[in-house]
């Protein structure tokens, strides 16, 4: 990518050098005032790219999350904004490694097989992590910096942050999704072989850490690290996984139809607790969606704003002071409350794609779930998966 003289467009990836207080003003606002959910399904969050928003985009409808190169072109101009001058070499062989693994290119592993947990999903949670990491460097003390090594180490956490759920070349599992409880633990194996490649050896100890932050392995309060700017990273990391997937235009269709799957498969949704006991804490895809409004404002609302310290307001540097995760967010709620209200749950009917390594990724993985839940003598799922 040449770069000269002229604009940065930071939400776009489109690069040209500006000084950084001509960036912040050149960048577009999204408006996050209350959103009005609209009478018919599919009612669209505003955003600063065409209208209506796709689905294989990000929040601002101008990067196509679904893809390595457009999302890396759009980390490479953050990255200039949060670290100027530093060598994206290392982040460029990343995000190659990255496309290598997850279509089971990288020697030893058999590629994403998983479809709410995709390709799409972590290519957004890396740009919405590179959004976080370029505002808190425009906005925090001189002192609180993360330097350039911290902060390639936060793009490269969040790039391969569900690494864990690929299988391994020889693993007798079904598929990647039986890893959920583990998958974390798992990620923080990859990342410690993987990051020397890269250069990075000297942040192996905090990455495995760090890691945690997006998910429940771990308690909080569990992960010491010895630099506060590595709590920050972590932070950083946790908040873009839950924004990027919440703000997602088709959040509700992805968990009805493909995390519950997912759920399934990890013994998540019916727990087998003894030769005639089941736990069941999804029946259903319908049922995971009625049960999300209480997952936001019981557990992920809580971490956004107390555990993660609010990370999430350093959107607002780049963003005119506004917001666009937040707003997408609060549509989505919005919808599915009025959905649950009105019982129209089945007007949810949109079917983004998947991008994973199998041929045919819906009716394998939904066989799976199927033939998963025959076996435990479950009642017969809502699943549709699509």
């Amino acid at each position: 990518m040449k770069r000269g003289k002229g604009d940065l467009n930071v939400q776009s990836g489109q690069f040209r050098r500006l000084p950084l207080t001509r960036v912040r003003a050149r960048i577009p606002a999204v408006a996050t005032q209350n959103i009005n959910v609209g009478e018919l399904a599919g009612a669209e969050v505003p955003s600063t790219g065409p209208f209506p928003r796709r689905s294989e985009y990000d929040v601002t409808n101008t990067v196509r999350v679904s893809s390595v190169d457009a999302v890396r072109e759009a980390v490479e101009d953050l990255f200039a904004v949060a670290c100027p001058g530093a060598a994206f070499d290392p982040l460029w062989m990343a995000f190659h490694d990255f496309r290598r693994l997850f279509r089971g290119q990288l020697e030893g592993y058999v590629g994403c097989d998983t479809l709410y947990h995709d390709q799409q999903h972590s290519l957004d949670v890396t740009l919405a992590m590179a959004r976080l990491l370029a505002g808190y460097q425009q906005s925090c003390a001189v002192g609180d910096r993360l330097g350039v090594e911290r902060t390639m180490m936060g793009i490269v956490c969040a790039l391969f942050h569900d690494s864990g759920y690929i299988r391994r070349s020889g693993e007798r599992n079904r598929n990647g999704a039986e890893f959920t409880p583990c998958h974390i633990a798992r990620g923080t194996e990859f990342l410690a072989t993987y990051l020397p490649r890269i250069g990075l050896d000297a942040s192996v100890a905090a990455a495995r850490k760090i890691l945690h932050f997006t998910g429940y392995e771990l308690s909080l309060d569990e992960l010491e690290l010895d630099d506060p700017r590595d709590s920050t990273v972590g932070h950083l990391l946790g908040t873009a996984d839950m924004l990027a997937q919440m703000a997602d235009r088709c959040y509700l269709e992805k968990c009805r139809d493909r995390l519950y799957g997912e759920f399934v498969l990890a013994g998540v949704a019916v727990e087998l607790k003894g030769p005639r006991e089941r736990l069941v804490r999804y029946a259903s895809g319908e049922d995971l969606l009625r049960k999300t409004p209480g997952f936001w404002e019981e557990s992920a609302r809580s971490r956004l704003e107390q555990s993660f310290n609010r990370a999430y307001r350093y959107m607002e540097p780049l963003f005119g002071g506004q917001n666009p995760y937040m707003a997408a967010i609060e549509h989505n709620l919005a919808y599915l409350r009025r959905l649950l209200d009105t019982g129209r749950l089945d007007t949810l009917r949109r079917r983004p794609p998947v991008f994973t390594v199998l041929p045919n990724p819906v009716e394998s993985v939904g066989a799976l779930v199927s033939r998963h839940l025959a076996n435990l003598d479950a009642p017969a799922s809502s699943l549709a998966l699509g």
